[in-house]
């Protein structure tokens, strides 16, 4: 009986000692290079319990992951990076520890981190390289008369983020990027306006950096794509979001805090609130600006909304509103186009599909041009170009005139302040900057 006993306990002291020292396992790597960064992400079977330091002559970022064996090929990771040459391994703390060293181009700032399991991915260790940023503030220049409106494109999520997944395994990111690229091309070819796009390839971009880079960029307005997702497969439709009002009175109320600071973000509005010691003129003019982006956040929205239709079932007839990290700014007119629902069949089916990517990015751009056609910010070559006036001859009615300028009837009423569809001889109609 005895040595049942001690045999059971030795069997169990083995099972608590394999289970404490059981290895981990780097099972993989990968590296997601960007404009201003390189994520490198190692794929875990457990947590990772790790320390780093750098060395430099020659720059090297080493990582060792304490009791971790390494199964991850390594060769060629980094051919495509300009801030890692080499990813490598070398000898560790002890036999039990990987060690793991990244030859670097130059130094950088770095930010490593632990990501849990989620989605398609297990334990993951992050590590960030930055390139180190000049102290020099770089103000933003003047625009130009005559400029071109700029829009805004930001492909929603990106490298390590793929946004929701089909149950085929498509990623939403591929989605997004696919569509804003057709975007960009669509508003490019329009004269008076500029596509800048927040992401031109499969890498992550923090959002708060989104909008910081919109606003580096000048942006009139700034669109964000997605695709939506839910448990069930039934929801689709594409519907339009933008960003509540309790969520820019919070982003301004911050921004008031620090106002000498980011006057800049206001443009001229930015330069009295800077100058003024008079905290409720700050006030006032920061929510004019605010109130003037919803605004046009809004109208905008409608538009899309209206082209949406005619080529896709909408799940929302309305611009909805929430609090959303990629519209926060108070300064920037923006809206998040949800272009279907990835988890429905239907949906997923279209949104696969380069003829129904096109139709959405035309939609979109529609609705963009609708506005600043009939609205141009005064500084732009679209302010700067004169509406055609046409004078009614015999036998003309509204619906000839439309069709002869390729508008509708609905644009002629509301460009002209009609009614009716009644026209007289010689009466001169506007024709509106619409296609």
């Amino acid at each position: 009986m005895k040595t049942r006993i001690e045999t059971i306990l030795l069997l169990l002291f083995s099972l608590c000692s394999f289970t404490a020292f059981s290895q981990n396992m780097i099972e993989s790597v990968r590296i997601w290079p960007s404009p201003d960064n390189t994520r490198v992400v190692f794929d875990l079977s457990e947590q990772p319990d790790y320390s780093y330091f750098f060395l430099s002559n020659p720059n090297r970022l080493v990582i060792d992951f304490k009791n971790t064996d390494n199964i991850a090929a390594l060769a060629n990771l980094a051919k495509n990076d300009s801030r890692i040459s080499k990813v490598r391994t070398s000898k560790g703390k002890n036999s039990k520890s990987a060690r793991i060293v990244l030859d670097l181009s130059k130094s950088f700032k770095e930010k490593v981190f632990v990501l849990a399991p989620t989605g398609p991915y297990g334990n993951r260790l992050v590590v960030d390289l930055h390139d180190k940023q000049s102290t020099k503030v770089v103000k933003n220049k003047p625009k130009q008369k005559n400029r071109d409106v700029i829009i805004g494109i930001d492909a929603g999520h990106g490298g390590e983020d793929p946004g929701s997944i089909a149950k085929n395994g498509t990623y939403e990111k591929k989605i997004t990027l696919a569509v804003a690229k057709r975007l960009q091309r669509i508003i490019n070819g329009q004269k008076g306006m500029k596509a800048v796009m927040i992401r031109t390839g499969d890498y992550f971009v923090n959002l708060n950096k989104r909008t910081e880079l919109a606003r580096k960029q000048q942006v009139d307005f700034l669109v964000s794509i997605h695709a939506d997702a839910f448990h069930s497969s039934k929801p689709r439709g594409a519907s339009v979001w933008i960003v509540n009002d309790s969520r820019a009175e919070s982003e301004l109320s911050r921004w008031l805090k620090h106002r000498e600071k980011n006057s800049e973000l206001l443009g001229g509005g930015g330069q009295l609130i800077k100058a003024t010691n008079d905290d409720n003129l700050a006030v006032f003019l920061a929510d004019l600006t605010k109130d003037k982006s919803l605004e046009i956040s809004d109208r905008i929205a409608r538009n899309v909304i209206a082209e949406l239709k005619k080529i896709t079932r909408m799940h929302k007839t309305k611009p909805q509103n929430a609090s959303l990290a990629v519209l926060k700014s108070s300064d920037i007119p923006s809206m998040l186009v949800e272009t279907g629902f990835i988890s429905n069949p239907y949906d997923f089916k279209n949104l696969m599909s380069k003829n129904h990517q096109e139709k959405l990015a035309k939609a979109m751009f529609k609705g963009i041009q609708q506005y600043f056609t009939r609205y141009p910010p005064q500084d732009s070559l679209l302010a700067s170009i004169q509406p055609q006036k046409h004078k009614i001859s015999r036998g003309e009615s509204l619906s000839v005139v439309a069709q002869r300028y390729n508008v509708s009837v609905k644009q002629l009423k509301l460009a002209n302040n009609l009614k009716s569809d009644v026209v007289r001889i010689g009466q001169t109609l506007t024709i509106p900057r619409v296609n």
